[in-house]
Parts: structure tokens; sequence; C-alpha cells
């Protein structure tokens, strides 16, 4: 789903206000801006072929083995490399709609099939667009269901709900668990995430893996920030009191449906206009930038998601898709 994706800011001129990307978007990302200038002459040089030590650090920082960590180019890449893996051995797949489009995308372009009862199950949590966040347990009975299932944790920072740890995901012995620091540190232009499994189940992926895949900016912004404990969002606590205010407040206005959300971001319903009128009219007239949330399988051209930023933009936002409604009737 690269065409239509949340954060297409490059659409538009300017944009004061983005609540189409699910990442924090005021994150002070000065000191790391200021370690890359300082780190600059490193274009100069190749960069690790394997990214060795921003595994070692990750593996510190999550307790488990180094053999049990493989950084990838984002998370998507790991989602595109695990249906290319698992294919020799799997003939079968399964998604809970409505979430990314790039599981289904990844294993139909494998030739995988979908079924209920499937080899390989594919599940986001917190689930990008609805905020759902299945419970440790529930993880759990579903991994039964399937040979191996893929857990995709890159919302994990963004909720107080529990959520599976490193370590817990390993000793179930079929899950692949999917980390982004992407969103964990707020730099999507940075490409990097990361999987967490047994040794065993990662190998088939290194087999895949090209060689310098990840750059040396993004190896450098990485190991600074897994070894320094840099947090780049706001305490959660707060932040998702404002994310509940805003949903709160969607939730009165007329003409608005909204999807409970144990994260940031929502999932909304407009009773008769299209989030893509919406979306336009946001973007021409007050500067803002929504998510169209109606190519996600499953959900229509109604559908619209959006992510708290601070009480001044959320109020704004409201306001603002008040008076779409009001004046669109």
């Amino acid at each position: 789903m690269t065409d239509g994706h949340g954060d297409d800011i490059y659409r538009y001129g300017n944009i004061r206000y983005n609540f189409s990307s699910n990442i924090y978007g005021a994150a002070d990302l000065t000191a790391l801006e200021h370690h890359l200038c300082n780190h600059i002459d490193a274009i100069r040089h190749y960069p690790e072929p394997t990214p060795l030590r921003l595994e070692q650090a990750l593996a510190a920082h999550h307790g488990i083995d180094p053999s049990q960590v493989m950084v990838t180019n984002g998370a998507t890449e790991a989602i595109y490399l695990i249906a290319q893996a698992y294919r020799q051995h799997a003939d079968t797949y399964s998604v809970i709609h409505p979430t990314f489009s790039e599981y289904d995308d990844a294993a139909r372009a494998m030739g995988y099939t979908e079924a209920e009862e499937a080899d390989i199950g594919w599940i986001c949590s917190p689930n990008n667009p609805t905020g759902e966040v299945p419970t440790p347990p529930e993880l759990r009975e579903r991994s039964r269901r399937h040979r191996w299932l893929v857990v995709d944790q890159s919302y994990e920072d963004y909720t107080l709900q529990p959520t599976l740890t490193a370590p817990e995901a390993i000793d179930m012995g079929n899950v692949l668990l999917l980390h982004s620091m992407t969103k964990r540190y707020a730099v999507p232009g940075l490409r990097l995430g990361y999987v967490t499994a047994p040794a065993t189940m990662l190998a088939p992926l290194r087999m895949l893996t090209r060689p310098w895949a990840i750059g040396a900016l993004p190896l450098l912004a990485g190991e600074w920030l897994v070894t320094t404990g840099a947090t780049m969002i706001p305490h959660m606590t707060e932040y998702l009191a404002e994310a509940q205010r805003l949903q709160q407040k969607l939730a009165e206005t007329d003409g608005v449906t909204v999807l409970p959300s144990h994260t940031n971001f929502c999932l909304c319903t407009l009773h008769r206009h299209t989030a893509a009128a919406l979306k336009e009219y946001l973007a021409r007239e007050h500067a803002m930038l929504i998510r169209d949330a109606s190519n996600f399988p499953t959900l229509s051209p109604l559908h619209f998601r959006v992510a708290a930023l601070t009480p001044e933009a959320d109020d704004a936002l409201v306001e603002a898709i008040t008076r779409f409604i009001r004046d669109s009737r």
C-alpha cells in the first residue's frame, strides 16, 4: 500500500498539522541530528555488511541472545522477507481485517492463498488502523492455531496495554515478533526495524537478506538511540490521555463515529461524506493532513484515521471537521 499510505505530505504544499502519521510528530531529534552531523564522514565508508553491533545492542536491551535479533530495513522489509523465507514450507496464510495491507501484499506476491486454518498467521498489535491490542494470552492462544505466527508490534511503544516481550515471544517457539525503531524513536526516514525470534526461525531470513542492506547513517543512529537510552516520544500516560480526549471530542461531533482505541490513533467513520473529500478540504482550507483509510481491506470510502498531536492542534482539527460537515449539508 505504498500509494495512499499515511504521511503523504509530499503531495501537498504547506501542512501545519499532520494527523495522518501514527508516529508522534513533535519529537525533539536535536541530539540525534547533532550526533549524525558529527559523524557524517561515515558516508565515506561501507557500513557493516551485517548490522551485528546494532543487533548486539538490541539483544542487550531485550535481555536475549544476539542470534535472536535480526535488524531489517524497516519492519516492512521484515514482512516481505518472512513471506519469502517461509514460502517453501507454507502454502496458506491468514490475516484479521482491517489491518496493515502489507501482510496480504507480501503473502500474495509469494503465492500464498488465504485460509482460516493457515500455516502462517499475521496479526498487528496494536492494530493499524483500529488501535485494538490483543492480550498476551490471546496471542498465545492464536499461536496454537498456526505453524508460525507473525506478531507485528510496530506500535508497541504507543500503548499502555500489555504486549508481548521478546523473551515471552521466543519462549512460545513459533512466533516472529516485529519491532519498529521508526515508530519508537519517531525517525521514519531512517527505515529501521528488527525481528526477535528463536535463532532457528531467523536463519531462513538471514539467508535471503542482502549485504549492506542498512546504510551507515541509519546504523549510526540506531546504535546511538539504543545505547544511550534515548526517548523521543512524550510520557505515554499524558500523550494517550490527550489521544482519548481527541477521540471523545470526535465522537461527540455530529456526523462522525469513532471506534474505541488503545493507542494514539483512532479509526473514524463519516456518516454522509467521503474521507477523500474531507482530506482535501482539510489540506486546502486548514493546512491539516488526515489519513484516508478507504484503501484498507474491508473499509469504505467513509473511513479516516487520525493520530493525536497537541491539545491546540487536536481542538483545531475537531473544529475544522465540524465546519466541513456543517457546510457540506
